[in-house]
């Protein structure tokens, strides 16, 4: 009599059907739970009414089964197509997906044409590292959601760039996220469930926003090396993201009008995109920044067409210039140390501490609107909600993320 069956050894249910006197066991990748069993039921069923009725064709159900090619008593390529007649998604017969090496392939090749550069180079990187290494010789419909619970506690105990810090909550969601992605695409393509749905992301302790005093920038840039002033004076007084001010080119540079365009980024050693198109955006230069970009094109106007740059006329390398000149100098001073994007959190509570329009700062930073603007910064400004007219309890119990 036809029955489902599990494993003994992995948990895992397969069919147990007879057909033209042979006995035909098929192993699916779904774990023996009540409704994976009402599924597969409900396909059994149907498998024994088509073959009593003589229209059961074994490859319909189980295209890559070696009992496929004598049973149906003829010879088709050995090629699994997607959604090929399974009557209940859900089900898959063992070997019915490709590895996933090579389902990772597909589904890069296919979706990175629409990301950019910056992402597709993080992408594949994850895949390269992490993931294709732990599960490439695995077949993609086989993944079982222990398995996956068990490659992020060893991600958890792996070391993190900084010292003595281990890889961060952060990350490991980010590796685990391209996993969800891999899953789900090979699950809606090759008919089966996939579980990844019901792993939460790691909590993520949320980065503080801790902006430099007007005092501290001061100091800053009158002791860094004077062939840095410039770059320090525009990153605090402008907001703008690294890879926005490195990439950053003399012919957006619009000293007439005292605007600098932000149309291009410079990141991962190169020229890329905005963000996204609100970062598309016109900074008006403030009195200080007019003065350090003029100084700044004595320096390097004839050398590069980028504003700041390296003996070479290259692009400067953001690690090296942490490492060498930024640290370097908080530590000289007595600094609190914090990285460099604190600079664009700076320039934010600086305007606001000025009084500047909530609207004007937000297209100076390339916000699309107000709303991360009074999220994250508003206790920067005990008086932010009267003077703007924002509710006083959305001013008193703002919560800061980084933007």
């Amino acid at each position: 009599m036809a029955s489902i069956r599990a494993r003994t050894d992995n948990g895992l249910l397969f069919f147990d059907f007879r057909f033209k006197g042979v006995r035909c066991r098929e192993q699916t990748a779904l774990e023996d739970t009540r409704a994976n069993r009402q599924k597969m039921e409900k396909v059994l069923k149907k498998i024994e009414e088509e073959i009593a009725a003589s229209t059961f064709e074994y490859r319909r159900y189980f295209p890559t089964s070696k009992l496929a090619d004598k049973l149906d008593n003829r010879s088709v390529p050995a090629v699994f197509v997607p959604s090929a007649g399974l009557p209940v998604a859900g089900i898959v017969a063992s070997g019915a997906t490709p590895l996933f090496k090579d389902f990772c392939q597909v589904w890069f090749n296919e979706l990175s044409i629409g990301w950019r550069r910056s992402y597709k180079n993080t992408v594949q990187q994850i895949l390269d590292t992490r993931l294709i290494p732990a599960f490439g010789e695995r077949e993609v419909g086989s993944i079982r959601r222990e398995e996956i619970l068990a490659f992020r506690s060893t991600l958890a105990k792996e070391p993190g760039r900084k010292k003595d810090s281990m890889i961060s909550p952060r990350r490991i969601n980010a590796i685990t996220l391209v996993l969800k992605q891999v899953l789900n695409e090979a699950a809606d393509r090759y008919n089966f469930i996939t579980q990844v749905q019901r792993i939460k992301p790691l909590k993520v302790q949320k980065t503080d926003v801790n902006p430099f005093t007007l005092q501290e920038v001061q100091l800053i840039i009158s002791k860094v090396r004077s062939d840095f002033r410039n770059y320090y004076t525009v990153r605090f007084f402008t907001g703008m993201r690294t890879g926005e001010i490195d990439g950053l080119k003399w012919k957006y540079v619009d000293f007439e009008r005292k605007l600098i365009l932000i149309r291009e980024t410079f990141t991962w050693g190169e020229e890329d995109y905005t963000k996204n198109d609100t970062s598309q955006r016109d900074i008006q230069m403030s009195g200080p920044v007019y003065e350090a970009l003029k100084a700044q094109k004595e320096a390097t106007d004839k050398l590069s067409e980028y504003v700041f740059c390296n003996q070479d006329g290259l692009p400067l390398d953001v690690n090296n210039v942490s490492k060498r000149v930024w640290y370097p100098i908080l530590r000289h001073l007595g600094i609190v140390l914090r990285n460099p994007y604190q600079s664009r959190h700076t320039a934010a509570t600086l305007w606001l501490a000025a009084g500047e329009a909530p609207e004007w700062i937000a297209r100076q930073l390339g916000h699309a609107n107000t709303e991360m603007l009074f999220r994250v910064y508003s206790r920067y400004v005990p008086n932010l909600s009267t003077t703007t007219g924002l509710p006083s309890s959305v001013g008193s119990n703002t919560r800061s993320q980084e933007t």
